[in-house]
């Protein structure tokens, strides 16, 4: 009984990540990249994640751009 449960909490833990993991896969990107490029790298990474959810939430750039340079034109026509 005690030697079920335990194979299956080893099962459960099998695909989770833990703090040494975590760890070794920074050290890993440091060496790899170095850091200054890191900051890039996550600059990058975070323009990207928000043109997804933007995508994903249906918004669009090209609306807000359309919205943008019609209102530029109508002030350019004012003037």
């Amino acid at each position: 009984m005690i030697l079920e449960s335990v194979e299956s909490t080893e099962m459960a833990q099998a695909g989770m990540i833990g703090a040494p993991q975590v760890i070794i896969i920074l050290v890993i990107v440091l060496l790899l990249f170095g850091g200054k490029k890191i900051p890039e790298l996550m600059k990058g990474l975070g323009k990207g994640m928000k043109e997804f959810k933007g995508a994903a939430n249906g918004d669009s750039d090209d609306k807000k751009s359309d919205d943008s340079s019609n209102s530029d034109d109508s002030k350019k026509s004012e003037a």
